[in-house]
């Protein structure tokens, strides 16, 4: 299942967002999600929010953003689909992305612009977030290699998950309440779909465990 979601992502990137669908707007406007459309402040420039809701979680702002998300997804998720097995995991990857984008749409119409709710949102972050948030709870001390940086000097050295994914989440939180203090226009990184796909995945996932995670052979 890991498999199959990045190459749907990457097909969808390249064959509907840059070549597939040929719409006024654009693809970004036809199918990414846009919180106002929640609560109807805003006219409908596409679909409407309960399809593009889940197709905007195989769009991505560009090759980057892509390939970032597909990169989390690859080293996190194994482990956690084992422990879910294949049809519980893609439930939990979906309603991870669901609570990602909920939070994100409550944060934006209470406290955000009108501007602000027809920016369009997407990106498998929250989705994946939720999974990150699961690998937490399950496996808080696999290592997980990580690069540093110190001036022109990089190297790579091992950390226990739960330092590597704690200092993550703790700078989504500082992001987020930057964000609500000093919005920035014209749009940015959703860190509350971080967030709220993040909680969604390490307070849910014991729902959805079949057997105990395979720990990693590294």
């Amino acid at each position: 299942m890991t498999v199959a979601l990045i190459g749907a992502n990457v097909a969808f990137y390249v064959l509907v967002q840059h070549g597939g669908i040929n719409v006024p707007e654009g693809p970004v406007n036809e199918l990414a999600y846009h919180p106002c459309e929640v609560n109807d402040s805003c006219p409908v420039v596409g679909e409407d929010w309960p399809l593009t809701s889940v197709t905007s979680m195989f769009m991505h702002g560009d090759i980057l953003h892509l390939a970032g998300n597909m990169l989390f997804l690859w080293i996190f998720v194994n482990n956690v689909e084992d422990a879910l097995g294949r049809l519980r995991y893609l439930v939990f990857y979906f309603l991870g992305g669901f609570a990602a984008t909920a939070l994100q749409t409550f944060v934006t119409l209470s406290f955000g612009t009108a501007g602000d709710a027809q920016i369009p949102n997407l990106g498998a972050s929250g989705a994946i977030s939720a999974v990150l948030g699961a690998y937490l709870f399950l496996l808080p001390r696999a290592s997980v290699v990580t690069l540093f940086f110190f001036v022109f000097i990089f190297f790579l050295r091992e950390i226990p998950a739960y330092l590597f994914l704690g200092v993550w989440i703790l700078f989504q939180a500082w992001a987020g309440g930057i964000e609500i203090l000093h919005p920035s226009a014209g749009g940015g990184v959703a860190v509350f779909a971080h967030i709220g796909g993040f909680a969604f995945g390490f307070l849910t996932v014991r729902l959805f465990v079949l057997r105990p995670p395979l720990m990693p052979s590294y």
